[in-house]
């Protein structure tokens, strides 16, 4: 038996060295964040996007991909350089006020996504499998707890890398339908709508789910999670060059891998939704059914693949994004390396957040129009919250010799301005 189960280790240990130098292990945080902006919320904004504006919605998404690079790199940089998350950084620069406040709108606005994300993947789950919605809610519900919960990070994220894959099945869309590549630049270059408040509203909701609040803390906790210990680059500069490098290729090509990810999204349902006559979608689960008897069972069975996969990457970082949010404010250990019983408030705020999310889909509120609005609250949160982001990460005392440079500043506040000017836009029924 010795030798036998001396062979079997063997086997596991090359296994584990050929995982390490897959592609995919050298990007780190950038990507999950990427792909996680893309979960059941986003895909249903993208497809009402596509749906009712047609082809002259797809501009939203090369105007956010530098804008919305440049926010999640300041968050990664601002994790390595302090070797803390946004909220330890906003506590010990800001009155206690502002962090109590942003902190209390992620709260609310990640349970509300939450809530819209399980209940798109019970929707699918019941279309592809035929089990009820509320057993497949369930059945995500715990499935995404235990592993958060009970399986160290440094071993969870390889799970979740490799379902970034899924975004793939919306390219794949694509080569079920006729696409007039012709139109569809000419409208991505110059589109054609009235800037009304309809119009505003999806826009916001657009921005707001790519360039979300729960994805800044996220990275930035990440980053200090990924750093195992390590010093960070404020106390040990030696290798700031080579992981400044990193994280700057590694968020500027996951977030291209989610622009490209959400512009199919946006294309698919254009093709299909829109021309078929189809304006308002509720649910990325009725998006998926909604394809069908437009473009085929094949169609419908890629979409649908696809919101499972990024909903399970989704709602373990919206939840995740909100224990490292309030742990840091209360001073609480976090950490998904650690376990429950050292850091039993983070993985309370964890299991709480969830759990509501999941008692939404019993209660009065309706999980389907949360998924929209969630996204356009998130639009509307951003604003402030990159404000102090661009503040934190340009102060010499917050980062040292690291702080960021001035393009990214100036990008950083060019995202700010067009969320605040989209924002207000959408409540002036008059434009």
């Amino acid at each position: 038996m010795a030798p036998v189960q001396a062979d079997r280790k063997t086997a596991v240990a090359r296994w584990r060295a050929r995982l390490k130098l897959h592609p995919l292990a050298k990007l780190g945080p950038g990507l999950i964040t990427g792909v996680a902006d893309d979960d059941p919320s986003g895909i249903a904004t993208y497809s009402q996007a596509g749906a009712q504006f047609g082809l002259d919605m797809l501009w939203t998404m090369p105007v956010a991909y530098p804008l919305m690079s440049a926010i999640q790199s300041m968050c990664g940089r601002l994790g390595r350089v302090t070797g803390k998350g946004l909220a330890a950084n906003i506590k010990e620069n800001f009155p206690p006020i502002v962090l109590k406040t942003l902190v209390l709108f992620l709260l609310i606005a990640n349970t509300l996504n939450i809530a819209a994300d399980v209940a798109a993947m019970g929707e699918v789950g019941e279309l592809v499998t035929g089990i009820g919605r509320h057993a497949m809610t369930l059945g995500f519900v715990v499935g995404t707890l235990l592993l958060q919960i009970f399986i160290p990070y440094h071993r969870y994220v390889v799970f979740l890398k490799w379902l970034t894959i899924s975004l793939l099945a919306y390219a794949a869309v694509l080569f079920t339908v006729h696409v007039p590549w012709g139109k569809v630049i000419a409208h991505t270059v110059w589109p054609r709508f009235t800037l009304n408040a309809a119009a505003a509203t999806v826009i916001v909701g657009v921005f707001g789910t790519t360039i979300s609040p729960y994805l800044f803390f996220w990275q930035a906790s990440e980053e200090v999670e990924d750093m195992r210990g390590a010093p960070p680059l404020l106390k040990n500069p030696e290798p700031a060059a080579a992981e400044l490098k990193r994280i700057s290729r590694d968020t500027w090509s996951g977030m291209l891998y989610s622009n490209l990810a959400a512009y199919f999204i946006i294309l698919a349902t254009a093709l299909t939704l829109h021309a078929g006559g189809i304006t308002q979608i509720d649910t990325a689960a009725q998006a998926a059914s909604a394809l069908r008897p437009l473009a085929g069972d094949f169609a419908f069975m890629l979409f649908a693949m696809g919101i499972l996969g990024v909903g399970l990457i989704g709602v373990p970082v919206l939840a995740g994004s909100a224990g490292y949010a309030m742990s840091e404010a209360m001073g609480w250990k976090s950490g998904l390396e650690r376990s429950v019983r050292d850091a039993r408030g983070f993985y309370a705020v964890i299991t709480v957040s969830v759990l509501a999310a999941l008692a939404i889909q019993y209660s009065p509120i309706s999980p389907m129009r949360a998924l929209f609005w969630s996204a356009v609250l998130n639009g509307l949160v951003a604003v402030p919250l990159m404000v102090v982001l661009i503040m934190l990460v340009s102060r010499s005392k917050v980062m040292g010799a690291f702080t960021a440079s001035k393009p990214i500043i100036v990008l950083g506040w060019m995202t700010t301005a067009l969320m605040s000017a989209a924002g207000i836009a959408m409540f002036l029924p008059g434009i």
